[in-house]
């Protein structure tokens, strides 16, 4: 994606470099993970950084305007963080993935919408497989109770669950009707816009 950004694979025959490089930024132990990832040629942030197509910055927060973005790490070796976007009186907190346990911290409380992932979406999954309690995947997944929990516990008003896996088995129509059993907690579709 940053080659197709930002590449311009004649200027650079010439030594030419861009003049404006895309910033990529993180949480420190997240960036040197990010710089581990690469080809047989080495690492490939490091490339494009040799390159002039992005910069690296590590942060905790920052902000656009009147968009605020922080990073609030989800454990103490801060691998994996979790997002909040606040913008005048709304705030939206994104935990994709890898984010159980789920971090205390007062800065979830009250926001408008938790957007999270890893998520186990009901105990009968695809072709009937039943989730006894003692599956592993109980210990890496959030349960739907655990994010009702969650939502509770910090006053979020809105949940919205994304990364859907095709093992859950559900169809569209199984996740509007769970819907209605659920009490503030809705799942996302392509296309979904949130509105407050």
């Amino acid at each position: 994606m940053i080659e197709q950004l930002k590449m311009d694979w004649l200027a650079n025959s010439l030594g030419k470099k861009p003049d404006d490089p895309i910033e990529v930024a993180s949480l420190p132990a997240i960036l040197a993970d990010i710089k581990k990832q690469g080809t047989k040629y080495g690492s490939a942030i490091e490339y494009y950084e040799a390159k002039g197509l992005i910069y690296t910055k590590e942060i905790r927060a920052f902000k656009k305007g009147d968009i605020v973005i922080e990073l609030v790490p989800v454990d103490e070796q801060e691998h994996v963080a979790i997002f909040i976007i606040s913008s005048n009186s709304k705030k939206i907190i994104y935990a994709p993935c890898d984010v159980k346990p789920f971090p205390k911290s007062e800065k979830f409380q009250d926001a408008d919408v938790l957007i999270i992932g890893n998520t186990i979406v009901g105990d009968i999954l695809k072709d009937g497989f039943v989730l006894n309690e003692n599956n592993p995947l109980r210990k890496e997944l959030f349960t739907l109770d655990e994010i009702d929990t969650i939502r509770k516990q910090y006053g979020i008003k809105r949940v919205i669950i994304t990364h859907l896996e095709e093992d859950w088995g559900k169809s569209y129509d199984d996740y509007r009707e769970l819907e209605r059993e659920l009490d503030l907690i809705h799942f996302a579709y392509d296309g979904l816009k949130i509105q407050s």
